[in-house]
């Protein structure tokens, strides 16, 4: 029976193409993680969860989201919080990526297919080398998050104790790295998250570090590793990344600043007013932390803010959005238009096509989800539009953020913001071809005929 059920499963495996297995292992990884947080230990109350909420949770730690609807600090016991970091760390690495390590380790043979579904899940550019880079991936981020718990850790101690200050400094980095922006500071305060750090050096350059490498990409890592300081030899994506991070890293701070100085920014230092203005900036683009009071931020801070959640990090990272390379490839054929040359350029180079169309695509898919939910929930609570949306942009870019309305959401609204995270993490284009990747499209082209446009 058991070598029956076996061959089943191999054969449902071989069937199933690239997209569609990272999808459904997303899928088992929620579900695995919904019942452990259902489980009575999970809970400092010693209550089994309910399924709904549970869900929800697991999603968002898979998803390396953030959005919550217990605080985790309040809620959750030792056990249930460890389910939450690990779930995190899955999320931000990749089932693929973690799977192909411990083959490493392990001594086994990786097969092509194998290394499809690597080089599929982080986003790489060709197949060739993908092993090295799982290495490489495993490796840098057990440097990076180590170096990261390290000083938190030590910044902690003093405050909370040897272990308890050492396992916070693992919990944030970890989470911190993943992009994921869960949090063990409710016994300051439910869902404080980071506000009484506001002013914090060490806090604040750890944690915003974390969320710009882990942003960054593992192709980018892989890059400037080899080329180093070298900034003509980066590869093309990698200097679109580079660029675009840097502008809108320190670019949106200063907006975050001229919206927020006569606003939250009151009566703060100079140092609290520059640490809030990088953070709000950094950890906007899918970290979900926060050092201030979201619901009390500005309009114009807060429409800042979605376009940040909207546009994430960069492709094969710890971060989710529409992607920074998706929004530039998106400008540079608006500005080839403008100026009518042929094709898109950039840095001495033409993109190909089918990027701009997988780009096009992206943001459509992306746009309508974070838009068509936010009106389905308008239509199912009395809630403001600025709140609502600002909920779904949240989640479909795996940020976390929220002006306080999560908890609010009735069971259907809550499905609508688990399916937001879930397409965010995997990929919204990724899950629409799942469906269709086994159809077979004629080669047949229908009679052309043109519309007017503009």
């Amino acid at each position: 029976m058991g070598t029956i059920l076996t061959r089943k499963l191999h054969q449902m495996r071989s069937h199933l193409t690239q997209t569609q297995f990272i999808a459904y292992g997303f899928i088992g990884i929620i579900l695995t993680g919904t019942l452990l947080l259902m489980l009575p230990i999970s809970s400092r109350t010693g209550e089994a969860g309910k399924f709904i909420n549970c869900l929800f949770t697991a999603t968002s730690a898979s998803c390396v989201t953030g959005l919550v609807v217990y605080d985790t600090w309040t809620h959750w016991s030792l056990f249930g919080q460890l389910v939450l970091l690990t779930l995190i760390q899955i999320g931000g690495l990749g089932f693929i990526t973690i799977g192909v390590f411990l083959s490493i380790v392990l001594r086994r043979k990786i097969g092509l297919k194998e290394r499809g579904l690597m080089q599929e899940s982080v986003n790489t550019l060709q197949i060739g080398g993908v092993v090295k880079l799982a290495r490489k991936i495993i490796i840098g981020t057990a440097l990076f998050e180590g170096t990261g718990a390290l000083i938190l850790a030590i910044r902690f101690i003093p405050e909370l104790g040897l272990a308890r200050g050492v396992y916070y400094g693992i919990f944030h980095a970890v989470s911190a790295f993943c992009n994921a922006g869960f949090d063990l500071m409710g016994y300051q305060g439910e869902y404080s998250s980071l506000v009484n750090f506001y002013d914090d050096w060490t806090v604040n350059l750890v944690v915003m570090s974390l969320i710009a490498i882990g942003g960054l990409g593992f192709i980018v890592w892989d890059d400037v590793s080899r080329h180093k300081l070298k900034f003509r030899h980066y590869m093309l994506h990698t200097k679109i990344v580079l660029l675009t991070t840097f502008v809108l890293i320190f670019g949106s701070a200063w907006l975050f600043y001229l919206f927020e100085k006569d606003n939250l920014l009151v009566g703060m230092n100079a140092s609290g007013q520059i640490l809030t203005s990088l953070f709000s900036s950094v950890t906007a683009r899918t970290a979900g932390f926060n050092t201030v009071d979201t619901a009390k931020l500005t309009d114009a801070s807060k429409l800042l803010t979605m376009i940040l959640m909207f546009i994430g990090g960069s492709p094969g990272s710890t971060a989710g959005g529409v992607k920074t390379t998706t929004i530039i490839v998106m400008y540079l054929y608006l500005w080839s238009n403008i100026q009518r040359t042929y094709g898109v350029n950039a840095f001495g180079r033409r993109l190909e096509d089918d990027a701009i169309k997988r780009a096009s695509a992206i943001f459509m898919i992306n746009l309508s989800l974070a838009l068509g939910a936010g009106l389905a929930i308008m239509a199912i609570q009395n809630m403001s539009m600025s709140d609502v949306l600002f909920e779904t942009f949240s989640a479909i870019g795996t940020v976390g953020m929220t002006t306080g309305i999560t908890r609010s959401l009735t069971p259907l609204s809550r499905l609508m913001i688990v399916f937001l995270m879930y397409c965010g993490r995997v990929g919204s284009l990724s899950f629409a071809l799942s469906f269709t990747q086994n159809k077979r499209v004629a080669h047949v082209q229908q009679p052309l005929e043109r519309i007017t446009i503009g």
